[in-house]
């Protein structure tokens, strides 16, 4: 269903084309600052007063620009009869308040449907979305976790939109390391690989025999990766296993958080190794890059500036070519509309760079959406990249357990009568969640500090005050016998009812956003506003003591609240656990 933005937007274009012959301007409607003057506003006025002009060729008075539009506006019943339902303040905002019977019908809807009002796209696009990227042969740490969470939940959301989303996992599976990893195993008397922590100990003592012995580790290391490039059948089984080794760890790991990546979106950096020259060569053939220094390089920026390294001195590639052959793959093989990459805020200038290189050479097609979506770091409490206490990089498996830990403490603590399987599956579902939510939670750029008591609150914008609200909606239906109230009929009469139905109505426009801007913490921010507004509601609204239709009407209010809450949290990637 078209949302209450869009309705507001068509029926303001055909107000303004009405009163000034045919312009067609975006009528800039945004939800109310402040809900005293109105429900949603129109910015319009200004700008289009900078376009039209009086008789005497004067330019017209932004107030005067809006009362002509008011005066060909038909907003149905959309809003009340009276004439103050769409007034003029300032300069020459145009304010509009909603009608209660008009919420209340688009309440109806929402109720019926299935995707609770979120509008479909009208021309579905293929959106690849990449993301998460674990290297080989290490484990996890906490900075795979925001990529791994943003990109997960922007795939969600647009996958809603009606989208076709394809997801990606670009590991790092190729280069000089595994040469180090296959020497090592070589030389080793005990055949045997271990798990990943063993490896990780193996690579470890690799990296120091490479820079150590030049004489004849390093050289067998390097002679590994020419057999493994070349398809050396033993060189390859170690690869494979070692690749499986971190797969099993991985994997697991997306299994914890919730996250919808699987083998099959797997495209490492060893996918586009059979690609790489010929990605090259397009590249020279295009005149875009050149030999220099003995490498071939692309001096995107101009010749006095330092040029993106395509192909190295003595043969051998970059992330920039991989990153090009990705592109190029993605747009005329996936064939991709938009492609979305969840990288840290580092990788800027490479992007940038590499996103120009690719519409110079043709990878991408001119219309081809290219989006970076950069995120900050995870600090710790002394505003520094968070790690141990010893210093070391934080495994993202160590996090999870401990989130859960402290999650079945709280829930231990808050409801001790709860099963003890229950009180486990609950744990997971808040622990995971609050680490999850506590970084969506963010603007995406910005840096952000790591905090295990406020994450875990139950008051404040945290995981468990959104659970909660839905706990506490679920357990009105356990008294009352119901299971929901979707055919309710839904009568707005007091002032917390139609906030909270207003709200309501905005999911589908919050999500736009986000599918939009690549931003999932506008939908946490509507979220915690809507239980909140939700608490409101439930604290001065009886609902199970209410006479029967009021009854009615406010146990449809909440199932709506709980399905949206439901909804929201999923599209982030987080458990609605029925009981906390």
């Amino acid at each position: 269903m078209k949302t209450i933005a869009h309705q507001l937007e068509q029926a303001f274009r055909i107000a303004i084309r009405a009163a000034f012959d045919g312009h067609d301007v975006d009528p800039l409607i945004a939800p109310a600052q402040n809900e005293k003057f109105g429900d949603y506003q129109s910015n319009a006025a200004m700008g289009l007063a900078k376009l039209i002009t009086d008789q005497t060729g004067q330019k017209t008075n932004p107030r005067s620009v809006a009362e002509q539009i008011i005066s060909h506006l038909d907003l149905g019943d959309l809003t009340d009869t009276k004439p103050d339902k769409a007034w003029i303040a300032g300069p020459g905002f145009i304010n509009i308040k909603l009608s209660a019977s008009w919420v209340a019908k688009q309440l109806a809807n929402v109720a019926g449907d299935a995707t609770l009002g979120i509008e479909k796209a009208s021309a579905p696009l293929t959106v690849v979305v990449d993301y998460s990227g674990p290297n080989i042969a290490k484990q996890m740490h906490v900075g795979h976790l925001r990529s791994t969470i943003i990109g997960d939940a922007i795939a969600r959301v647009i996958e809603m939109q009606g989208h076709r989303v394809i997801r990606q996992n670009h590991i790092g599976d190729w280069g000089t390391q595994f040469g180090m990893l296959i020497a090592f195993h070589r030389n080793k008397s005990d055949k045997t690989f271990g798990d990943l922590s063993h490896l990780e100990d193996d690579y470890r003592a690799a990296k120091v025999l490479f820079d150590q012995d030049k004489i004849a580790f390093a050289p067998a290391a390097l002679k590994a990766v020419v057999e493994l490039q070349g398809g050396d059948a033993e060189a390859v089984q170690i690869w494979k296993t070692i690749v499986e080794i971190t797969r099993e760890h991985y994997l697991s790991i997306y299994h914890r958080l919730g996250v919808a990546l699987s083998t099959e979106h797997e495209r490492g950096e060893s996918f586009y190794n059979t690609f790489l020259p010929g990605i090259v060569q397009t590249l020279r053939d295009k005149h875009l890059a050149r030999d220099s220094e003995g490498a071939v390089a692309v001096f995107v920026d101009g010749a006095e500036k330092p040029p993106v390294i395509v192909e190295k001195t003595g043969g051998g590639y970059l992330y920039a070519t991989t990153d090009l052959a990705a592109i190029n793959y993605r747009v005329h093989t996936l064939r991709a509309d938009r492609i979305i990459y969840t990288h840290d805020s580092r990788q800027q200038q490479h992007f940038d760079q590499v996103f120009r290189i690719a519409r110079q050479a043709g990878f991408a097609a001119p219309d081809t959406k290219l989006d970076y979506a950069p995120f900050g770091t995870m600090l710790g409490a002394d505003g520094k990249p968070f790690k141990t206490r010893s210093g070391d990089t934080v495994k993202l498996k160590d996090l999870l357990d401990e989130a859960e830990e402290r999650a079945l403490a709280v829930i231990t603590q808050k409801n001790p009568d709860l099963p003890d399987d229950l009180r486990k599956q609950v744990a997971w579902q808040v622990g995971i969640g609050s680490v999850k939510y506590s970084d969506l939670s963010k603007d995406r750029v910005s840096d952000y500090a790591f905090a295990w008591d406020q994450m875990l609150s139950m008051d404040g914008n945290t995981a468990p005050y959104l659970q909660n609200a839905y706990v506490r909606i679920r357990s009105i239906f356990r008294k009352a016998g119901e299971q929901s109230a979707t055919d309710a009929t839904i009568v707005l009469t007091v002032p917390h009812e139609m906030a909270l139905a207003k709200h309501i109505l905005r999911f589908g426009e919050v999500v736009e956003i986000v599918g939009r801007e690549l931003k999932p913490h506008h939908l946490c921010a509507y979220l915690y506003d809507l239980a909140t507004r939700f608490h409101g509601f439930y604290e001065h609204c009886p609902v199970l003591q209410s006479e029967r239709d009021i009854r009615a009407s406010r146990l449809g209010l909440s199932d709506l609240t709980a399905r949206t809450l439901a909804c929201g949290l999923k599209l982030l990637g987080i458990e609605a656990p029925e009981q906390m």
